[in-house]
């Protein structure tokens, strides 16, 4: 029994110091080697668990998608309208790639490694399903096609994670990419222009003469949460 902990106790250290390593240098930057010397543990116990670098970058790659996964499950299990979910969601993928190595190791790694799954595939289905409600529900204004909040979301969460390996790479705090985020969400949910700004073209255009702006939808921002389960700080729907 006690060697069956030890063994368990070497894979978990293995697979952490290989997250960090697969974090920082990418999958052709990690040796094996590094990944030894980074866990304290030798080759050869290294190769009775993993018979190769890319069992390793598996075995990583599945810790950061069960995390994702268990964060996917969790969110859309919470009472609330569906697109303060989408919202909900996405702060949430942010902070587990600032608090989780191996879900950034994950997402690297599936960029670098063609045909082992993106890692939007876990969650982008599931964030078009809440579109679709959102928009069946009426909560997308006029003329907003789910398709393009879809797009959205892709790009904030991409852009989430190069805000945080670009503050990595530098060696110093880049601030939360979770209240950043949530900077953002504020103005996509609000629109950046009045009617008097006179925007135009196919990029963007400030609602006509005689328009109302219809409200925020309840829960992602602002005083009115109902439904949202309550709100966490900022007055952002809870975490």
């Amino acid at each position: 029994m006690a060697k069956q902990h030890r063994a368990v106790r070497t894979r978990a250290a293995l697979v952490q110091a290989a997250s960090a390593q697969f974090d920082r240098d990418g999958y052709d930057g990690t040796s094996l080697a590094k990944v030894c010397k980074a866990a304290g543990i030798s080759l050869g116990a290294l190769t009775f668990h993993f018979s190769s670098k890319g069992e390793l970058a598996d075995a990583v790659m599945a810790e950061g998608r069960a995390l994702t996964q268990a964060t996917l499950l969790r969110v859309t299990a919470r009472p609330g309208p569906a697109l303060g979910k989408v919202v909900e969601l996405t702060l949430e993928l942010t902070r587990l790639l600032e608090k989780e190595t191996s879900v950034r190791s994950a997402v690297r790694l599936a960029r670098e490694r063609p045909g082992t799954g993106g890692w939007s595939d876990i969650w982008l289905p599931v964030v078009q399903q809440l579109l679709d409600q959102a928009h069946a529900n009426g909560q997308l204004r006029g003329g907003t096609r789910p398709a393009d909040v879809t797009t959205l979301v892709e790009y904030l969460t991409a852009g989430a994670e190069a805000y945080l390996r670009r503050g990595l790479q530098a060696g110093a705090a880049s601030g939360s990419g979770v209240a950043q985020l949530e900077s953002i969400w504020r103005l996509a949910l609000s629109g950046v222009c009045v009617e008097e700004a006179g925007v135009s073209g196919e990029t963007g255009r400030a609602p006509g003469a005689g328009q109302a702006e219809p409200p925020l939808p309840a829960g992602p921002f602002g005083d009115d949460t109902s439904g949202s389960g309550g709100s966490g700080s900022g007055g952002v729907i809870h975490s």
